[in-house]
Formats: structure tokens, sequence, C-alpha cells
């Protein structure tokens, strides 16, 4: 089978399942793994297929939404390094809010064992970071927890943001942009991050580079709601203007 012939195979098997995955597709084939990621290179540069992680999916979906394994290994390193710049913005023995998301359970999971806090969270990977950390208050956010992210979401979490008022949020996003704001696959989610952006006095995004220029179903708000964005140096300096211009600092750490 030529190139062309197998490629548009791999894009008949992606429309018709959702995504595929390089291993399949090269057992699928009898070809390498290497061959399998150029062929889904080609077509991602065609505008047909978005890689991720370990695979691809169609163009266009913006009800994708990564499981939280993908989410935990993608971008390790600027997730890492995102984290470490986030520390400086934690409220000195404040109160600051934990949104869902693997880049913010990576703060959690990096704030130094002598820091004084309470910290609201309603996700559970996050709570379980910081359920032996001796100097921070948690306060577990409940509600109806989505199997895909482990985040608590529904009327009860809605209520609980509704009830208080935090130093700081440290939200997530699935895409970001100046001109689509931020967004996530998940209404549900999206109206809890949007409840815990309105509890908070100061609104940090912490978001990896790969994101920006993402659209995904449900929008939770503007660029111009985020005081600060933390991301990594993936992000041009024309990008990180462009968003600094609607109000919103920058760092890429």
């Amino acid at each position: 089978m030529y190139a062309p012939e197998r490629q548009q195979e791999i894009l008949r098997l992606a429309r018709d399942g959702g995504r595929v995955d390089v291993v399949s597709l090269a057992e699928e084939f009898q070809v390498t793994a290497e061959t399998i990621r150029r062929d889904l290179k080609a077509l991602d540069r065609a505008g047909l297929l978005r890689r991720v992680h370990g695979g691809a999916i169609p163009a266009g979906r913006l009800d994708f939404e990564p499981d939280l394994a993908e989410r935990e290994s993608t971008a390790a390193d600027e997730k890492d390094r995102i984290a470490k710049a986030a520390l400086a913005e934690l409220p000195s023995g404040g109160t600051t809010i934990l949104d869902a998301g693997s880049t913010v359970a990576r703060l959690a999971g990096a704030i130094p064992l002598d820091a004084q806090l309470t910290v609201v969270t309603h996700s559970l990977p996050t709570a379980a970071r910081l359920a032996d950390h001796p100097g921070i208050q948690l306060h577990l956010v409940g509600g109806r927890v989505r199997h895909r992210t482990r985040a608590a979401v529904d009327a009860w979490a809605l209520r609980a943001y509704g009830e208080i008022r935090a130093d700081v949020v440290f939200i997530a996003a699935n895409g970001f942009s100046a001109d689509h704001g931020l967004t996530t696959p998940d209404l549900a989610e999206a109206a809890v991050k949007r409840a815990a952006i309105r509890a908070a006095r100061r609104v940090v995004l912490l978001a990896d580079s790969s994101k920006h220029g993402q659209e995904h179903f449900a929008r939770f708000g503007n660029i111009g709601d985020v005081d600060l964005l933390i991301t990594d140096s993936g992000l041009s300096p024309e990008d990180a203007t462009a968003i600094e211009r609607g109000g919103t600092e920058v760092v890429r750490a």
C-alpha cells in the first residue's frame, strides 16, 4: 500500500472512530510506528487530523477530551516549569482555589511543606496531593464526579463556589486565545470554572503553549478575565503581546 492510500484509510478510521492511535495503526497496516507518525504528521499539516499524545483525532472535533493519564504525560517538562513559576503567586497565609487540571495538580504537588495556606478544590487528584500537607487547610468541594477528569461538577459545586471568596484562583483550560477566550470540552466543567473565577479576586491561568489557539465546545471566559497567564516559551512573543493587549500579564516559563 502506498503512503497516500494508507493516509486516506487512516483518515477514514479517525473519522469513523473519533480517534486513532499509533500502535494500533502500525499493527493494522504492518508498518513501523515511525511510519505511522509520519503519516499523522502529513495529515496534520494538511489540516485533516489533529495530533494528540499517542495518536490523532479528526480536525474540528471541539468536544474531544483526553483522559487523565494522557493529560499527565503530555508536555510534562513545560507543565513542571509552569507549576514552579506559579509558586510565586501563592498568597502567603491566604486562600486559593485550585481548578481541575494536570498543570494545576502539578502546582499542588510543588507547594513547599512550610507553606501556610487555605486551599479549596473540586479536583480529586489535587485534593489527594494535598491531603497530608501539614500547613494546608484543605476544603474539598463536592458534587457529581466526572470520570474523565475526576472533578466535581453540577449544583453542589456551583453552590459551594458561590459561598466563598478567595485571594487567587489557579484555573486550567483546554484552549485559550485572544479571539476565542477560555474553552473546555464539557459544559458542566465550564460552569464550575466560571464559578471559581467569580469566587476569586485574582485569576491566574496555567496553560502550556500547545493549548494556545485551540477552541473547544464550552466557553467559560474571556482572556481579559485572566490577570496573569503562566505558560511556556513555546508561546511566541507575538502571541504573548496580543494577549497582553487585552490587559493580561504573560509569563513564559
